[in-house]
C-alpha cells in the first residue's frame, strides 16, 4: 500500500469533517470515514473486500477516541445522561463485538439497504414530531435502556458504524430525552459501541494475508493515526457549537445528515448516477 501527499491531505480533511459533525451531531462520522477509506485502499492495490473490512474496522477505532473526547465535554456541561448512557453502552458493546463478527459472514450491501431505508423513516418521524420536554427518568425508561441497547449495538458492529444516526432519534423518540441529552448521551454510548466492534473487527482479521501494511486484522493503524488526529480536537470544537445553537436548528442539522446517511446506505446515489 502506497501513501501518497494527495492521500495523507485527503485523510486529514476527512478526519476533521467526521470529528466536528461527531461532536456536534452526536453522529460517528462513519458515513464520511468509511467510503473515504474504502476508495483509498482500493486505488492503493489493496483487495475490494479486505478494503470495506478495513474501513469498518478502522473507523470504529477512529470513533472510540473522537466519542470519548465529545462526551467528556458534553459531561462537563452536564448534559450526559449517564446512567442511561452507561446501561445503552454496557448492552451495545457486546451486541456490537456480536455484530462484527457478523459482518464477516453476511452479505454487507443488504445490511446496508435495511439500516439505510431504517435510518431514513426514524429521520421522517423525528422531522414531523413535536420538540420534547426534559422529564425525569423513571424505572421504565431504564429497563427500556437495556432493552435497545443490544440490537443497537450488534448494527453498529455489522455496519461498522457507532450508531448515532440511530441512538439520537431513538432517544429523542423513544426514551424521550430532549435532544441535546440524546446528543450528548449518545457520545457516551459510542464509546462503548466502538469499543466492541473495533476489537472484534481486530481479533477476527488476525492472520489474513493480503492486509496492508500497518494493519493489525481489519484495523490500519496509519489511517487510524491521520483520521484521529484531526477528529479528536474537532469534537470538542462541535461539542462547544452544540452548545451555542438553539435544540430546534441542531434536530434539523441531524435530520439532514441523517436523510444522506441514509440515501448513501441505500445506494439511491449511485443508482441515481449522481456522484455523492
Amino acid at each position: 500500500m502506497e501513501i501518497t501527499l494527495v492521500h495523507i491531505a485527503i485523510l486529514l480533511l476527512t478526519g476533521i469533517a467526521a470529528g466536528f459533525g461527531s461532536g456536534l451531531l452526536g453522529v460517528g462520522g462513519g458515513f464520511i470515514m468509511i467510503p473515504v477509506q474504502f476508495w483509498l485502499l482500493k486505488a492503493a492495490g489493496v483487495d475490494p473486500t479486505l478494503s470495506i473490512r478495513i474501513a469498518l474496522g478502522t473507523n470504529l477505532m477512529v470513533v472510540f477516541p473522537t466519542a470519548l473526547s465529545g462526551a467528556i465535554s458534553h459531561h462537563k456541561r452536564g448534559a450526559v445522561l449517564l446512567k442511561e448512557g452507561i446501561i445503552l453502552g454496557v448492552t451495545g458493546l457486546a451486541g456490537a463485538y456480536l455484530g462484527a463478527i457478523t459482518a464477516s459472514h453476511l452479505p454487507e450491501k443488504i445490511m446496508t439497504l435495511i439500516l439505510g431505508g431504517f435510518i431514513i423513516f426514524v429521520g421522517i418521524r423525528m422531522l414531523t414530531s413535536k420538540s420534547l420536554k426534559t422529564h425525569e427518568r423513571s424505572a421504565k425508561d431504564i429497563k427500556m435502556c437495556a432493552i435497545w441497547g443490544l440490537p443497537l449495538g450488534i448494527l453498529c458492529g455489522v455496519m461498522g458504524v457507532a450508531g448515532g444516526g440511530v441512538m439520537v432519534p431513538l432517544m429523542v423518540i423513544a426514551l424521550k430525552f430532549t435532544i441535546h441529552q440524546a446528543v450528548a448521551t449518545s457520545m457516551l454510548v459510542m464509546v462503548f459501541n466502538s469499543a466492541g466492534g473495533a476489537f472484534s473487527f481486530l481479533v477476527n482479521g488476525l492472520g489474513i494475508e493480503g492486509l496492508p501494511p500497518y494493519s493489525t486484522g481489519y484495523v490500519n493503524w496509519l489511517q487510524w493515526v491521520l483520521l484521529a488526529g484531526c477528529s479528536i480536537p474537532m469534537a470538542i470544537v462541535g461539542a462547544k457549537a452544540a452548545h451555542r445553537l438553539p435544540a430546534e436548528r441542531i434536530k434539523k442539522l441531524f435530520v439532514i445528515a441523517m436523510f444522506y446517511i441514509g440515501l448513501k446506505m441505500t445506494g439511491a446515489f449511485a443508482w441515481l448516477n449522481l456522484p455523492l
